[in-house]
């Protein structure tokens, strides 16, 4: 493919895609030609094991703008996209899902604003509706992550984004893909990125999404943008030598009143000790866990394994 500074690299994010790949691709040729947009269209195939692969290849015979890819497993979209862009062309880049909730006419949106100049464009959710409990732990996380990142997240919360060729290349080669949010690496390069809104669709199936993914998705985005947890720990630390020095003032008046009563109210040594001894073993493993994620993190990245796997083509 000849090199066009105005090249798209639109990606599909495909995870047991085979029934939506053919109607995806036709929409994607239908939206582009109309608007003039050059594109190449990558299919990146997240370790299906139906027949996504095959057909993105049996497109890519047929349409030169078609490159197919698969990764060696299951890796989620994170690090799908990010394979991706690893082998993309474009002057800029993004992706979508293969049920279209990142609408085609809001790629073009974030198309245009690349063309006038802007090298990060984010669209968010303006409005959700997925029911009551995925709504409020979704608002929960978002807030939880303004609370307490470096970075400021959009209210409604962002999939995915159009960047740039240099944000790319700083991507693939400055960034280590290991337990991190592609977003998140983005949103800390410090490019003022541009918002949209956008009204997500609604889809009539159940979510691949599964919850351990996002419990992980979670945790790897706060511990990748804020050191609020290590702080917190050291808050623990102060918190209690404060409680364990109230403790020790308390026990020397009790010691020296007659009735063992302090204020009219007895408090029996066992009790205090079990409620002490519980508290604050719970807050040492509290602690240790939190401090335990950070080394496990560590730990991935000095071994310097691949954040993903390109499968050769056959």
């Amino acid at each position: 493919m000849e090199e066009n500074k105005k090249l798209l690299s639109l990606v599909l994010l495909s995870y047991y895609s085979a029934d939506k790949i053919h109607d995806v691709y036709s929409k994607v040729v239908d939206v582009m030609e109309k608007e003039s947009i050059p594109f190449e269209f990558i299919i990146m195939d997240d370790g299906s094991k139906d027949d996504s692969y095959k057909i993105g290849l049996d497109l890519e015979k047929k349409d030169p703008r078609v490159r197919a890819y698969k990764l060696s497993r299951n890796y989620t979209s994170h690090y799908s996209r990010l394979a991706a862009f690893s082998i993309s062309k474009g002057a800029c880049a993004t992706s979508i899902p293969d049920d279209l909730q990142l609408p085609l006419d809001i790629v073009v949106k974030m198309y245009r604003l690349w063309e006038s100049g802007e090298k990060v464009v984010i669209p968010f959710r303006a409005y959700r509706k997925d029911g009551v409990i995925k709504d409020f732990f979704s608002n929960s996380y978002y807030n939880i992550m303004n609370a307490i990142s470096d970075v400021s997240f959009p209210k409604g919360g962002a999939d995915g984004f159009l960047v740039d060729r240099e944000i790319i290349d700083i991507l693939n080669n400055k960034i280590r893909p290991i337990n991190t949010s592609t977003i998140i690496e983005v949103l800390r390069l410090g490019f003022d990125p541009v918002f949209i809104p956008y009204r997500r669709p609604t889809v009539n199936e159940k979510s691949r999404w599964t919850a351990s993914k996002k419990i992980k998705l979670a945790m790897d985005t706060i511990l990748a943008s804020s050191s609020f947890p290590i702080k917190m720990i050291t808050l623990l630390g102060v918190s209690s030598i404060f409680i364990s020095f109230l403790f020790i003032v308390l026990s020397v008046v009790i010691k020296f009143t007659t009735d063992s009563r302090l204020l009219g109210f007895s408090i029996p040594g066992w009790t205090t000790n079990f409620i002490l001894i519980s508290f604050f073993s719970g807050m040492i493993l509290f602690s240790l866990g939190i401090i335990a994620e950070y080394i496990w993190r560590i730990h991935e990245e000095v071994k310097d394994r691949p954040g993903f796997i390109i499968r050769k083509k056959e």
